[in-house]
C-alpha cells in the first residue's frame, strides 16, 4: 500500500490561506488557531496503513486492514483527514445565524469543514478490528460514509456566487442527512452481529468503545453542521420563530423537561400501565425571579431529559412491582454563575457501584435486547439496546457539558446534567484523528498494578501517568498527565 498523501509545503500554505479566508469570512472575530492548521504527517513508522512498522525490538508485521482492501487509499480522503476539526461555540453558531452570516460564507466553510470531520473519522474507521469491519451491517454505514464524503467533494471547486450551485449543496446536504439517519441503530446492530459471530475480548472491546464515543460525537457535530445550514437557508422553518437553526437562544430548561416527562410518561403508560408523578424545584442563582433559560439546542436536552426519565421510570415501576402507589421523580433545575445543573432523582431500587461505569458501555442493558428486525422497522422500543446513557452523555458532552450517576443501592438513583451558561465558553467536543487516536486502537490491554483492582482501577489507568482518562471540558480520549 502506498503511504499517506503529503502535502507539499507550497500546497500546504495554500490550503491554509484559504481555509483562513473562508473562516474569517463565517465569523466575524475569530482567531487563527481555529483554524485547521494543524496538519498531521506520518511517516511509515507512524502509519496506521503500513504494511510494515519498525520497533525497537525488531520488525512488526501488520496484516492489511478489512477496510483497506474494501475501500482503497482515497487521496483527498488522506489529505482532508491531516486537518483538525474547527471547533464551533454556540455564540458563533448563534452570531452568524443571525447577524453575520451568508448563505455564500456557510457554504464556503462547509465544503471544506464537513469533508474534515467525514475524513477524520473515516480514518479511525479504518483501525476497527476486521471480524467488526467485516459485518453487513458495518459495510453498509462504510458505504454511507464513502458515498456521502465524495457528494461533497464535488463542490470543493464550485462557483459560490452560482445561486443553482448553492441551492444544490443545500440539497445535497438534507440527503446525506437523510442517508445517515440509521447510523447509530445500524452501527450497534454491526457490534451485535460480531458479538454473535465472533465474541470480543477486553481488547477489542476496549477499542470499540473508545471508537464509538467517537464516532457519535462527531455524528453528532455533523448533522448540528448540517441542519443549522438546512434550516437557516432550505425550505424547512424552524420549530419556534425565535430559533436561529435548531438553536434557541432562550431555551426554556423547564418547558423542555415537562415536554420530555409527558413523552416518556406516556411511553411507560404504554408499557406498565403507570407511571411516577414529577416534583420539579427551580434555582436561578445568576438572574433571581426569571425563568431558566440558556442558549442551546432544544432537541439535544430533549433527548438527554428523555432518555433519564425513561430510565428513573422504569426503574421506580419494576422496583414497585407490588406497591399502588408510586414515588414520584424529584427534578431539581439550578442556574449559576458557570454551570447549569439539572438532577433528577428516582426511588427506583438504585444500582451497585461497582456497575456504575457498565451503564455508559455500549451494549450493556438491564433490559433484553430489542430483536434484531426492529432496527429498520421504525419502533422504538422503550429500553434494549444500551445506547440511551452512552448517546446522552455525548450530547452533554458535546458542547462540553457532562452527564453523571450516583446511586444508592437499595434506594434510587441521581443523574445530573451539566450544562454552560455562558454561550462562548460552549464548544463543540470533538475528535481529532492523530497518533493519540492511532495509538489507542494498537495498545494492549494494560495490565493491573493493583493487588485487587477494584471498580474504579479496572481500565489500569486511573493512576497511571500519561494514561489517557477523559475529563469534563476536554476533548474524549485527550491524554492528560496525572501528577
Amino acid at each position: 500500500m502506498s503511504l499517506p498523501f503529503v502535502m507539499s509545503i507550497h500546497a500546504r500554505k495554500l490550503y491554509q490561506h484559504r481555509v483562513v479566508g473562508i473562516f474569517q469570512q463565517f465569523f466575524r472575530c475569530v482567531s487563527t488557531k481555529k483554524v485547521n492548521t494543524n496538519i498531521k504527517s506520518y511517516g511509515s513508522k507512524d502509519d496506521p496503513h503500513s504494511v510494515e512498522e519498525a520497533s525497537s525490538k525488531g520488525a512488526i508485521r501488520r496484516k492489511k486492514s478489512l477496510y483497506s482492501e474494501t475501500f482503497p487509499d482515497n487521496p483527498e480522503c488522506e489529505k482532508y483527514s491531516k486537518y483538525s476539526p474547527s471547533s464551533l461555540t454556540l455564540e458563533q453558531l448563534t452570531d452568524f445565524g443571525s447577524k453575520t452570516g451568508t448563505e455564500k460564507s456557510s457554504f464556503e466553510f462547509l465544503r471544506h469543514e464537513l469533508p474534515v470531520r467525514l475524513a477524520n473519522i473515516m480514518k479511525e474507521i479504518s483501525l476497527l478490528p476486521n471480524t467488526l469491519l467485516s459485518m453487513p451491517s458495518v459495510n453498509i454505514v462504510n458505504g454511507w460514509y464513502k458515498q456521502s464524503f465524495a457528494e461533497i467533494l464535488e463542490f470543493e471547486n464550485s462557483d459560490a456566487d452560482s445561486p443553482n450551485i448553492l441551492s444544490k449543496f443545500t440539497d445535497t446536504l438534507i440527503k446525506i442527512r437523510n442517508r445517515h439517519t440509521n447510523v447509530v441503530e445500524t452501527m450497534a446492530q454491526g457490534v451485535m452481529e460480531m458479538k454473535e459471530a465472533f465474541g470480543t475480548d477486553g481488547k477489542q472491546e476496549n477499542q470499540i468503545q473508545y471508537f464509538l464515543d467517537r464516532f457519535y460525537i462527531n455524528r453528532i457535530s455533523i448533522r448540528m453542521l448540517i441542519n443549522q445550514h438546512a434550516l437557516l437557508y432550505g425550505s424547512q422553518l424552524a420549530n419556534h420563530p425565535r430559533h436561529i437553526g435548531c438553536i434557541d437562544p432562550n431555551c426554556d430548561v423547564v418547558e423542555v423537561a415537562k415536554d420530555a416527562f409527558a413523552n416518556a410518561r406516556f411511553l411507560c403508560e404504554q408499557y406498565y400501565l403507570s407511571a411516577p408523578d414529577l416534583k420539579i424545584e427551580c434555582f436561578n442563582v445568576k438572574e433571581i425571579g426569571l425563568p431558566v433559560q440558556i442558549v442551546y439546542v432544544p432537541s439535544h436536552l430533549y433527548h438527554m431529559l428523555f432518555e433519564l426519565f425513561k430510565n428513573a421510570m422504569r426503574a421506580v415501576v419494576e422496583s414497585n412491582l407490588k406497591s399502588s402507589d408510586l414515588p414520584p421523580l424529584k427534578l431539581l433545575i439550578c442556574k449559576g454563575e458557570e454551570d447549569l445543573t439539572i438532577k433528577l432523582s428516582d426511588r427506583g431500587g438504585g444500582i451497585s457501584y461497582s456497575k456504575i461505569d457498565l451503564l455508559f458501555q455500549y451494549m450493556f442493558s438491564t433490559a433484553p435486547q430489542p430483536h434484531t428486525s426492529s432496527v429498520n422497522d421504525g419502533s422504538a422500543p422503550l429500553a434494549g439496546y444500551g445506547y440511551g446513557l452512552p448517546l446522552s452523555r455525548l450530547y452533554a458532552r458535546y458542547f462540553q457539558g457532562d452527564l453523571a450517576l450516583s446511586s444508592v443501592e437499595g434506594y434510587g438513583t441521581d443523574a445530573i446534567v451539566y450544562l454552560k451558561v455562558l454561550s462562548n465558553e460552549a464548544s463543540e467536543c470533538l475528535p481529532v484523528y492523530n497518533k493519540t487516536a492511532y495509538k489507542m486502537y494498537d495498545s494492549d490491554v494494560a495490565v493491573s498494578d493493583w493487588s485487587s483492582p477494584q471498580h474504579w482501577l479496572q481500565n489500569g489507568s486511573a493512576f497511571r501517568p500519561n494514561s489517557t482518562i477523559t475529563t469534563r471540558g476536554s476533548s474524549i480520549g485527550t491524554v492528560h498527565k496525572v501528577l
